[in-house]
């Protein structure tokens, strides 16, 4: 006789239990069989569950369970279970978000966790994840559609990166694709039709890989103090300087890269003197040297040193010495995909924590009856349910032309944070086995540091909250 575990687990894991289930359930009866899972869940239901066998409608206020499904399953075990799945996290989402998440999550269902451990293991690049999701042209999401984009908003992306993330594949996952979902904003906003024309479709159709070159040795998050010099040579510029921090260079066709067009101590504004520019990663020209690293072995981080570096004129993007404003304006974007990247990692550390919590017993019972284990893990859960809100409040405010960057930092923050907390918890829940990588979750906290450092410090996104927010001194 099986256990209410096993049952659950065969009724997410087994298509024809879940139809035979929900028929007899509904057979002779007027209760609805409202089961709480994901959209991605869905997607692999046959069509009977998905039209009407399991009801979804009660996508407001508490979700109630079939009583005489909890009596076959436990209630208990269901809510604990569902957390694998987190169909929970979703009822402010639009029908197109949802679609995209089912979507995506089916991609991602084709790269088991194994295969995210052997590319840690082995410090191999996922090409072939990348090459999935440009097939169905989600490189695409954010771009215009007459370069073969869907022109969607930073909502759905963050959709898109949160179920990449939330899926396993974390932030290695989320990684290899980061640059190419938003990374161009520059170019879209101030390029001319030429380069959109060049630059885009490649990019959008995964034939070219891009990364991003501003952070230097000598300057770090000082940007206005960049060194790194262009200096123009009839059709060309030469480039000479340094960079580092910059993530897939090893695998990259294209690079943005910002660099200083005129002298600091030549210009009225510390703000003017920089300029972007969209162009060939020359290896022949560019040192790219990898940076060995705690984490997410799997995609590539690098220096790069560059001393005659020759750059066609025609790919600076916009006007000479205009390129810090051009950044800027896709720094919000860039913090609520991170954001989002942190938020599904963070529910994947607490899915695992969950199962094994309880499946593992020590003592004669579960060691998810005990209170240590399972207010800590609780709290996680709340915590990442508010950091989600934020999230995608500060996506939705910047679709509809929001400026100001308070809620994208403060969505990076707390996402960030609440991200960390659930990764540690999940290793500590595992006890000995949470160091072990088969666990996985140990991987997850070696890379849940990612978000709480980069693009931005949490410290610094303290200052910003306190100067631009609460109006208190500048404090550095």
């Amino acid at each position: 006789m099986r256990t209410r575990k096993q049952r659950w687990y065969r009724l997410l894991h087994t298509d024809k239990e879940v139809v035979n289930t929900a028929a007899e359930l509904n057979t002779g009866s007027s209760c609805h069989l409202q089961l709480h899972l994901f959209t991605h869940t869905m997607s692999f239901l046959p069509p009977a569950i998905r039209q009407g066998l399991i009801s979804t409608r009660c996508l407001r206020g508490p979700k109630y369970i079939c009583p005489r499904l909890s009596q076959r399953i436990g209630h208990r075990s269901l809510h604990a279970k569902a957390t694998e799945y987190l169909q929970a996290h979703d009822p402010d989402w639009t029908e197109s978000q949802r679609t995209i998440r089912e979507s995506i999550a089916k991609v991602c269902s084709k790269f088991p966790d194994e295969y995210w451990l052997n590319a840690e293991e082995t410090k191999r690049y996922p090409l072939d994840f990348q090459a999935a999701l440009a097939k169905d042209g989600w490189l695409g999401v954010c771009m215009p559609t007459e370069f073969g984009g869907s022109q969607l908003g930073i909502s759905e992306a963050a959709v898109m990166m949160q179920t990449i993330s939330e899926s396993g594949a974390g932030m290695s996952g989320a990684s290899s694709v980061h640059m190419n979902i938003f990374g161009l904003e520059p170019v879209v906003r101030f390029g001319n039709a030429e380069q959109k024309q060049r630059f885009l479709i490649p990019l959008i159709q995964g034939r070219e890989r891009a990364c991003f070159a501003v952070t230097e040795p000598n300057t770090g998050l000082d940007t206005l103090k960049l060194r790194s010099m262009a200096t123009r040579d009839g059709d060309h510029y030469i480039l000479r300087g340094s960079k580092i921090w910059i993530s897939t260079a090893q695998h990259a066709e294209k690079i943005l890269i910002l660099v200083r067009t005129t002298q600091l101590d030549k210009v009225t504004k510390p703000s003017q003197g920089l300029s972007l520019f969209y162009t060939d990663l020359d290896r022949s020209q560019v040192d790219v040297s990898e940076i060995p690293k705690m984490g997410r072995a799997a995609v590539d981080t690098n220096t790069l040193f560059f001393e005659n570096w020759k750059v066609p004129a025609a790919d600076m993007i916009g006007e000479e010495n205009n390129g810090f404003k051009m950044i800027m304006h896709g720094m919000n974007a860039e913090r609520i995909l991170i954001a989002a990247e942190a938020l599904g990692l963070g529910y994947a550390a607490l899915r695992r924590a969950a199962i094994y919590a309880n499946e593992r017993q020590v003592f004669g019972r579960s060691i998810g009856q005990n209170q240590g284990i399972q207010h800590p893990l609780a709290d996680s859960w709340m915590n990442l349910e508010a950091a989600r809100l934020m999230v995608y409040q500060a996506a939705r405010m910047y679709d509809a032309g929001y400026t100001s960057g308070e809620y994208a930092n403060a969505a990076k923050y707390l996402a960030a944070e609440a991200a960390f907390r659930a990764c540690e918890r999940a290793v500590m829940s595992h006890g000995g086995m949470g160091y072990a990588r088969e666990y996985h979750v140990e991987r997850y906290l070696r890379e849940a540091f990612i978000p709480r450092i980069a693009p931005v410090s949490p410290e610094l996104i303290c200052n910003y909250i306190g100067e631009r927010v609460l109006g208190l001194p500048k404090s550095y």
